[in-house]
């Protein structure tokens, strides 16, 4: 592991890691999603015999329903019961996050409110190129169905057997998923975006990928919603000399794991730093004077996954304000999060914890106000408007008030 000081080049560049755009990337996932806009199923087939090596016709891409009951018979019966357990968990987390409409009224009549709905259909990609990320599937999918999406897709790259692995297809048919399509992706984002003659148009899309799947939906971002922009996995650890140098070392491992993952110590523990310097893991050391300069440090990062394993994390937690998601004491492991505790894993990297959240119910739901006035209330209401409206020199807005009382 490297050990960087504060305020030095790699310091920033470390803060900095998601400033910049891979432009070899940008321009060829934009030829993909312009040939996916254009040519629909045709473009579909080309990328996916080119990238995925696999061969389909337009009727294969969508999984048909005897494929995903199929898909049982290749999975350990356990697998159901062990899942169960999972998905119980997210569903209690979440249902703390269900939103309902609202109104207010007051006694000259005004009505204001909120009426909120959910988004009627949301694309879900799922990653599956070294390994199949099932956990993906309900991480995602179970906030979708509990903020109440009208239609659920699910798109995931196939593999060399022209199928999807059993596990995403079971899980997804336990959850309900409306539809499943074999493609992956820059152009999978775009199909999912524009829609083509077999794959429908949706309102938002969730879920991680690589950088190429993220170009995209940058680039379709307008066309439809997204749930935020996330680049290669990442953990903060903040450690001092009493927390447990194995259990720090296991979890800066875990991270690294992951293709391009960022693993990153914080400690003000001297002989720490001297030890896992020595590790041949790629990864950071910063070394700071105290625990309020950790949280500073860490903040400044803005990390996905931020672990605080000191012998009192709550009052170092009470001073991060930048964090995906906050695991607290040697025994929450950020693959708790990533499988089984209830919160999303889906949430924001390269220093975009700043202003994205992970993911939960409201990137599922929309809202339009309501606003109901009486003639007496317009009446009340009135001199503030008409002085405003006259300031802006918007004379119609002003005689679209007074028609009403003349």
């Amino acid at each position: 592991m490297k050990l960087v000081r504060v305020g030095s080049k790699q310091f920033e560049k470390l803060c900095q890691r998601n400033s910049g755009r891979n432009k070899r990337v940008a321009e060829s996932v934009r030829n993909i999603v312009e040939n996916v806009k254009l040519y629909g199923d045709e473009a579909l087939i080309k990328y996916t015999r080119k990238f995925d090596k696999v061969k389909l016709n337009a009727r294969e891409l969508k999984v048909s329903a005897g494929e995903a009951s199929g898909a049982y018979q290749d999975i350990k019966p356990e697998f159901v019961s062990t899942l169960k357990v999972v998905l119980d968990n997210i569903t209690k987390f979440y249902k703390k996050q269900l939103k309902k409409s609202w109104k207010i009224k007051d006694a000259d009549g005004v009505l204001l409110g909120e009426k909120v709905m959910p988004l009627e259909k949301v694309g879900v990609y799922v990653p599956s190129g070294t390994v199949p990320l099932i956990s993906s599937v309900y991480m995602t999918v179970i906030p979708a169905k509990m903020a109440g999406v009208g239609k659920i897709v699910l798109v995931t790259p196939p593999n060399k057997y022209k199928s999807i692995d059993p596990h995403i297809l079971v899980v997804a048919d336990l959850l309900k998923v409306d539809e499943i399509y074999k493609i992956g992706g820059a152009q999978a984002i775009a199909a999912l975006a524009f829609g083509t003659k077999t794959v429908p148009k949706v309102d938002k899309i969730v879920g991680p990928g690589n950088s190429y799947v993220t170009e995209a939906k940058r680039q379709v971002f307008g066309y439809c919603d997204i749930d935020m922009l996330a680049g290669p996995t990442e953990v903060v650890i903040i450690a001092n000399h009493l927390s447990n140098i194995n259990f720090i070392l296991a979890d800066l491992e875990a991270q690294a794991e992951h293709f391009m993952g960022l693993s990153i110590l914080i400690t003000n523990s001297k002989k720490m730093a001297r030890v896992l310097k020595k590790e041949p893991m790629k990864g950071y050391i910063i070394l700071v004077k105290n625990m309020n300069e950790a949280a500073e440090v860490s903040n400044m990062l803005a990390p996905e996954h931020l672990q605080i394993m000191t012998n009192n994390p709550r009052k170092i937690a009470n001073k991060i304000t930048h964090a995906g998601a906050i695991f607290l004491g040697p025994y929450t492991p950020v693959a708790i999060g990533d499988y089984v505790a209830g919160p999303s894993h889906v949430l924001p990297t390269g220093g975009s914890a700043r202003f994205f959240s992970g993911l939960s119910l409201s990137d599922f739901y929309k809202s339009s106000h309501v606003l109901s006035f009486t003639k007496k209330a317009l009446e009340k209401i009135r001199d503030p408007l008409e002085k405003i409206a006259g300031i802006e020199g918007l004379r119609k807005h002003l005689d679209s008030v007074k028609v009403r009382f003349e």
